[in-house]
């Protein structure tokens, strides 16, 4: 099983749009695979403009936020890519995609770094930034998995949160609570996360 590495993605339209997404990135030799699933704005996108910037970060707030409705973080240029990047990343890679392995529900984009760029250390991940990041999986994917295991998860993961969460995961915490919530009451359902 190949090595996937959680990232923020930035991509852009043919309008110079940005657009924000976290992805799980395949590792693929010395560069990656960016899979987006059909359709999403990061698949037309790669499509159009074939560059993305992968954007490491451990501020679990932008994988919460743009999940929830705030994609809005600051950026930065990138050196050999017309798309911007994170400008608070700890690290970022500049892709472009080389080749393209269709898929009815998942496209593989192979990606070769152009350049990449450390700007800050890295100071290590506390339970409640992982148990965020799983948390924000479960969200991207509420529509398909079922609602027990949902809940359940969100349980197993609230206990990393309360244990260890600084007021940053504290509050990326709270939107994705309010993201489920929000789901299954939109469906008709009594949420109880």
């Amino acid at each position: 099983m190949p090595m996937i590495r959680e990232t923020i993605v930035s991509t852009m339209n043919e309008s110079g749009q940005l657009h924000l997404a976290p992805l799980g990135l395949i590792a693929e030799g010395d560069g990656w695979i960016i899979a987006p699933f059909h359709p999403s704005t990061t698949l037309s996108n790669l499509r159009s403009v074939p560059f993305a910037a992968a954007n490491f970060t451990d501020d679990v707030r932008v994988f919460a936020g743009c999940l929830t409705g705030r994609s809005q973080w600051p950026t930065a240029a990138c050196q050999d890519i017309p798309v911007a990047r994170l400008a608070h990343a700890l690290a970022h890679a500049e892709l472009a995609v080389i080749r393209v392995t269709e898929d009815k529900q998942r496209p593989r984009f192979h990606c070769r770094v152009l350049h990449s760029a450390t700007h800050a250390p890295f100071s290590g991940f506390n339970r409640a930034q992982a148990a965020v990041i799983e948390a924000a999986i479960l969200v991207s994917r509420l529509h398909l998995l079922p609602r027990n295991k949902i809940e359940h998860e969100m349980a197993y993961l609230q206990n990393a949160v309360s244990k260890t969460a600084s007021p940053t995961e504290e509050e990326a915490w709270s939107w994705l609570l309010d993201a489920v919530t929000a789901f299954y009451a939109k469906k008709g359902n009594d949420a109880r996360c």
